[in-house]
């Protein structure tokens, strides 16, 4: 009787196709835990701005943490290249994800409820990301990115509208401040992607150059150690220079090869919700029925203009 052994390639195929599951799912949980360090990060930081750790605490303790932690990294290609992209591209990534776009971010919070941040910066950012892939990439502007589009804008214009007639003339201000956020911030992964860099080498470019705030701040913002607990300094440094420039950055960049752009461009609306709902316990910020309205237009409109159908096997391959 002849027996015929199985074929060796379809074990080592299966086992190649329980791996590629396993990193999608594992990519997927990593997505999912960047969206929660990124939408909570604009109510923890509004809690901190508005409880006596200022604006200028949060960037020592953000760039100060992350830029020395990755300094080595950044130091390995050399210094005469930036870290390995170049000094041109090296202050544009600075310009759009380091120093200046942070400092507008924790101050806004200032000012503005967390909510407006936290729909305002990505819905602005997708925004900026559909022209992009328009113009730069060759994309199709379809319909879903129309109407998407178009909700985000209805959505800003509702929070604008809600910011004005509030009798706050700060609620207005952040806002203004959270719009140039998303218009730094949105051209951060659109440089990525045309210059294909390593989100990590990035990340590590834009926190190494961002220690320049240092000198800065120790020279004229520095109030001692004594302005909150020591635990207080501890968690912040943590959860800004690590979890928010190291980490979230990292998983998310890993996640996007991973799963492909198609599935990637769930998750952004994911952060406004997150954003939002978070600020309701941690500040007691409850939206009005405008600045609500707009909020939903905006988490509409991102998940609409966000939202395609993965490709086919043959085309992913």
């Amino acid at each position: 009787m002849d027996q015929r052994a199985p074929a060796p390639h379809k074990t080592a195929v299966e086992l190649a196709d329980a791996k590629r599951r396993l990193r999608q799912r594992l990519a997927v949980i990593g997505m999912l835990f960047s969206v929660l360090i990124f939408g909570s990060n604009f109510a923890i930081s509004r809690h901190a701005v508005l409880h006596g750790v200022t604006a200028n605490d949060l960037l020592a303790l953000r760039f100060g943490t992350a830029g020395l932690l990755l300094l080595p990294f950044f130091l390995r290609p050399g210094l005469r290249s930036c870290g390995g992209v170049g000094w041109k591209r090296g202050l544009l990534l600075f310009l759009s994800g380091g120093l200046p776009m942070s400092f507008l971010m924790l101050t806004a919070l200032g000012f503005a409820p967390a909510a407006h941040g936290a729909t305002i910066g990505p819905g602005t950012v997708t925004v900026i990301g559909i022209a992009a892939s328009v113009w730069l990439f060759g994309a199709v502007l379809t319909r879903h990115l129309v109407i998407g589009v178009l909700g985000v804008l209805g959505g800003l214009g509702c929070l604008a509208i809600a910011g004005s007639t509030s009798g706050h003339n700060s609620t207005l201000t952040g806002d203004l401040m959270f719009l140039c956020v998303g218009l730094l911030w949105g051209f951060y992964p659109v440089m990525i992607q045309l210059w294909k860099i390593d989100g990590l080498r990035a990340s590590a470019t834009v926190s190494v150059l961002s220690l320049a705030w240092l000198p800065i701040y120790f020279l004229f913002f520095f109030r001692g150690l004594d302005i909150a607990p020591w635990w207080v300094l501890a968690f912040h440094a943590v959860y800004q220079g690590v979890f928010n420039v190291i980490i979230g950055l990292w998983i998310w960049g890993w996640a996007a090869h991973v799963l492909g752009p198609s599935i990637v461009g769930r998750f952004p609306p994911l952060i406004p919700v997150t954003g939002t709902l978070l600020a309701i316990p941690i500040l007691g910020e409850v939206p009005s029925s405008l600045q609500l309205a707009g909020i939903v237009l905006i988490i509409g409109g991102l998940f609409v203009a966000s939202w395609r159908r993965p490709a086919r096997k043959s085309h992913q391959a």
